[in-house]
């Protein structure tokens, strides 16, 4: 048997593919479920202290492991939509799908783990070196956040710019995405507007019904 264990740790933003064919050290992993935690002292000593959290997997055909499923077989499931794994293409659709259980076994190709807590030794290419997170945030309340600043702060100054690849005899050109949930005076002013029509409405409804309610009364009156 032969698993490959992909190894990701947040704090760097690196992974780590190992393949692993002793079914000693796999059988580790076995019975455990998706968001267990497991120690990694049995992948070798630069391993020691380091604990991993199951995150998911694939078995040999690619069918994906779904949390909440407690099986280690593959089973079909009627999906609706807000289901993880599926796309709704059309109003009320569900379609059955293959997926694979939230139990890890032998017949996985693949085991999703991540590092939960560091060890004591480095491991070359996933905690020594740090990969830049490529896109900054997008919203306005994550980009106030990762700056710390006030409401009073401009938003727009803080935008994580980013650069494109340079074109020979080109400026140099950056990347920037448009931040959303931006509240600018055109916002308000349509806040506004959307606002005084509901009034509008309201009103009307109000005057048309008490022009009828006199209407009928009169009606009444000529019986």
């Amino acid at each position: 048997v032969i698993m490959k264990l992909n190894i990701a740790y947040p704090a760097t933003g690196c992974q780590k593919l190992l393949k692993i064919d002793d079914e000693k050290i796999l059988s580790v992993f076995y019975d455990k479920r998706i968001a267990q935690e497991v120690p990694a002292d049995g992948l070798g000593d630069e391993w020691k202290g380091y604990v991993f959290k199951i995150s998911g997997g694939n078995d040999l055909q690619g069918f994906c492991m779904m949390q909440g499923v407690l099986t280690n077989q593959r089973v079909r499931l009627l999906f609706k939509k807000g289901m993880p794994g599926y796309k709704q293409r059309r109003k009320g659709e569900r379609k059955r799908k293959s997926i694979r259980g939230c139990i890890v076994d032998s017949r996985l190709s693949v085991l999703d783990l991540v590092i939960v807590k560091r060890g004591e030794q480095e491991i070359p290419g996933l905690t020594d070196t740090t990969q830049p997170r490529r896109l900054g945030p997008k919203r306005v309340g994550k980009i106030r956040k990762l700056f710390n600043l006030s409401k009073e702060d401009d938003v727009r100054q803080y935008v994580v710019h980013r650069p494109l690849p340079e074109k020979d005899g080109k400026k140099a050109r950056t990347k920037a995405p448009k931040i959303q949930r931006l509240v600018t005076p055109a916002r308000l002013q349509r806040k506004r507007k959307v606002l005084a029509l509901k009034k509008q409405r309201s009103e009307k409804n109000k005057r048309q019904a008490a022009e009828y309610a006199k209407l009928l009364a009169q009606r009444q009156k000529e019986k």
